[in-house]
């Protein structure tokens, strides 16, 4: 085996290493996708990022094919008590040990420029990314009909 043929063999070991790595500590759970309607241009995905290590992490992007941007964005009350939604740019902490929720009214992630609409019953390909673990590929169910009803994984019947 030549030196270039060891080397490429090692890189890809330590790839997939990785990416086990950020499975067995990062774990995603109760995901779903919404937008406002039909003639959305955004749309936004809300789920419980637990993660299992013994340090902290930070989300600190996501992409998907499904939006000319994706960001991660959280409200904040302006002094006047008025609800702002704002671009986190410096990401959001994972304690370790810990679950961090993405929800209505606070974190989530915000998929802006819609290139198809959000489809009840399909799925939204997202690619969330890591600053230790690296990137965590999800599937996200749209779900139009979820209800918030001041608790994360609450149903509408």
């Amino acid at each position: 085996m030549s030196l270039k043929s060891k080397l490429f063999a090692t890189m890809a070991a330590v790839t997939l290493a990785t990416t086990a790595f950020a499975q067995d500590t990062i774990a995603v759970d109760d995901a779903y996708a919404r937008s406002s309607g039909k003639t959305a241009k955004a749309g936004a995905a809300f789920m419980m990022i637990q993660n299992a290590g013994e340090s902290d992490d930070r989300l600190i992007g996501a992409k998907s094919d499904v939006a000319a941007r994706v960001e991660l964005h959280t409200h904040e009350i302006d002094d006047v008590g008025v609800a702002k939604m704002v671009h986190v740019e410096e990401g959001i902490t994972i304690p370790a040990g810990e679950t961090h929720m993405l929800k209505r009214g606070g974190d989530h992630v915000m998929f802006m420029g819609l290139t198809a609409p959000f489809e009840h019953g399909a799925t939204v390909p997202v690619t969330l990314i890591f600053e230790h673990a690296g990137e965590v590929e999800i599937e996200v169910p749209v779900d139009l009909e979820r209800q918030d009803k001041g608790g994360h994984g609450t149903h509408s019947n």
